[in-house]
């Protein structure tokens, strides 16, 4: 034991080992407790109030430079940006990591994170973002191979050379953002790849990917399917039943001739290469790692859409290929986002929506997200690119979320989240003892604005703090409450106070009043984002 001769003495060190060395803090992870998932920064729960940027947005540090002002002022805490492996390696084997280190320090600048994309062998299912070395040595590096023989401007995911090349990348980026940001923990997440997916065909008919089809399917997928029987998706079992639930054989001797066997085939590869990438990379740093996902559309075959990618009716064959890989996320452009999210909430596979299309709507969306599915984040694309109306609302959005996000993240259990519009003019929740009905401020007898054409987004999250104690965040909402728990009763408005933050600290304004009709509803006017703290009671 180290004997000091006087107390002054220790405490000089003491003190300087306080100035040199600095506080280490985990690395961001995903904590399960239970069936919720937290991303965690620094120690503690983190909510992803975000955007991601345009493809290119990043390719130039001068243009970055006007980029994070506005997104500061937006409310956002945190920013997907790209990083493309043509800038990174321009030679083989010599790396440049000078765009990635703006990047960093000006998102540092304004207090933001960053979600990192990592444009790798795939954007947007081609072999866009390759470096040049690649594109040309199409040799050493080979292409997908169409029914036809002709190749495409995809790079094989059975090319060995590729992947080595890659995860030689994306294990040098990672081992760079860990020399650089480990302490400040500006990155905390990054995706691996870009949207993955075979065309123009389901599948790869390269003499490689031949070889691989005609081969007996893996014993790794066919020992999870047995072990997983019960757990497994309609599309994965019904194309194994209809064929005997055979325990070997090659692919169509196991799934039957279809595209969709062709489909299984390119996602367990897909999968397969994706994880072997993330794997390197969690091996020098292991921040959380997603992928996403080009959803399909109504009607559209595999290969008409990416085939083989993280789409949700493949969710069981990306889980038993790639564990590296923490969830699979959907860029939503298409359809309604309500049911790609419940075909995403499944399997234990943890929310993020990476991409939706920047919309007014964003403002309404985001509550649902959060609130109904415990999203780890909402980003719509293209943020830079809001126009006045698109950044003011989802601006004032993220204001709320950030002023509840304690309590979200400690009530992750106790929440919900109400989207609607005109197509869906209300909702129905049951919270403890109370059915509480949600309805858009347009359906009140008294509002013109019902005769609008297009409905002003609506959307509002919900959090149970007590028995009868209710959080309401939102915009151009109303709701109601029913003692479900006892009949006999019916319930009042205790109390209705509006929240607002001050620092670590809230200031309550009552509005038992008109505002609540008296005492019939609770209401957020519309084009209105509040907060409010509600109570009630129960009497006969």
């Amino acid at each position: 034991m180290i004997r000091y001769k006087n107390s002054f003495t220790f405490f000089i060190l003491l003190t300087l080992s306080i100035h040199v060395f600095p506080q280490h803090y985990q690395t961001p992870s995903l904590e399960r407790r239970n069936t919720d998932v937290q991303l965690m920064v620094k120690g503690k729960p983190f909510l992803i109030l975000g955007g991601e940027l345009s493809n290119s947005a990043t390719s130039d540090e001068e243009k970055m430079k006007g980029i994070w002002g506005k997104l500061k002022e937006m409310n956002l805490n945190t920013v997907l940006a790209p990083v493309y492996w043509e800038l990174i390696e321009p030679v083989e084997g010599k790396f440049d990591f000078t765009l990635v280190d703006a990047m960093i320090n000006q998102a540092r600048e304004k207090d933001l994170h960053l979600v990192l994309l990592w444009f790798g062998t795939w954007k947007n299912s081609m072999s866009c973002y390759i470096p040049q070395w690649i594109k040309e040595d199409y040799k050493r590096f080979p292409r997908t191979l169409d029914a036809n023989g002709k190749p495409s401007e995809i790079v094989s995911p059975f090319s060995q050379n590729t992947l080595k090349a890659d995860i030689k990348a994306f294990s040098e980026l990672m081992k760079h953002i860990k020399s650089v940001d480990e302490i400040e923990q500006t990155v905390i997440m990054v995706q691996v790849e870009n949207e993955m997916g075979q065309l123009p065909d389901a599948r790869d008919y390269s003499t490689m990917a031949n070889k691989a089809f005609q081969a007996d399917v893996p014993k790794e997928l066919m020992d999870y399917l047995f072990q997983n029987k019960k757990n497994l998706l309609p599309s994965i079992e019904n194309l194994w039943a209809t064929n005997g639930y055979k325990r070997k054989g090659n692919w169509e001797s196991v799934f039957g001739k279809s595209l969709a066997t062709d489909e299984l085939f390119m996602a367990w590869n897909y999968a397969l290469y994706a994880d072997k990438v993330a794997e390197a990379g969690k091996s020098v740093y292991p921040l959380p790692m997603y992928v996403n996902c080009a959803l399909n559309r109504p009607n559209y075959q595999p290969g008409q859409y990416p085939s083989g990618g993280p789409l949700p009716h493949l969710m069981n064959i990306w889980q038993a290929a790639a564990p590296h890989i923490d969830m699979l996320s959907p860029d939503i452009y298409h359809g309604d986002f309500r049911d790609w999210l419940a075909m995403y909430d499944q399997l234990n596979n943890p929310i993020f929506v990476p991409e939706i299309r920047m919309e007014p709507d964003n403002a309404a969306q985001v509550f649902y997200v959060i609130g109904r599915h415990k999203s780890l984040g909402f980003c719509p694309f293209s943020i830079e690119s809001a126009n006045e109306p698109e950044a003011t609302a989802i601006s004032k959005s993220y204001k709320v979320l950030d002023d509840l996000k304690d309590l979200i993240l400690s009530y992750r259990n106790k929440t919900d989240g109400i989207y609607l519009n005109r197509q869906n003019q209300s909702d129905t929740l049951t919270m403890g003892n109370y059915e509480i009905v949600f309805s858009h401020v347009y359906t009140l007898p008294w509002n013109d604005g019902a005769k609008a054409e297009k409905w002003t987004p609506a959307g509002c999250l919900i959090i149970q703090t007590g028995p009868s104690e209710f959080w309401i965040g939102g915009t151009s909402v109303t709701c109601t409450f029913k003692n479900i728990r006892d009949s006999s009763f019916t319930t009042g408005i205790l109390s209705t106070d509006v929240a607002i933050k001050q620092g670590s600290d809230w200031k309550y304004v009552r509005i038992n009043g008109d505002q609540t009709h008296q005492g019939r509803h609770i209401r957020i006017g519309s084009d209105e984002w509040q907060i409010q703290r509600i109570r009630l009671y129960n009497y006969k």
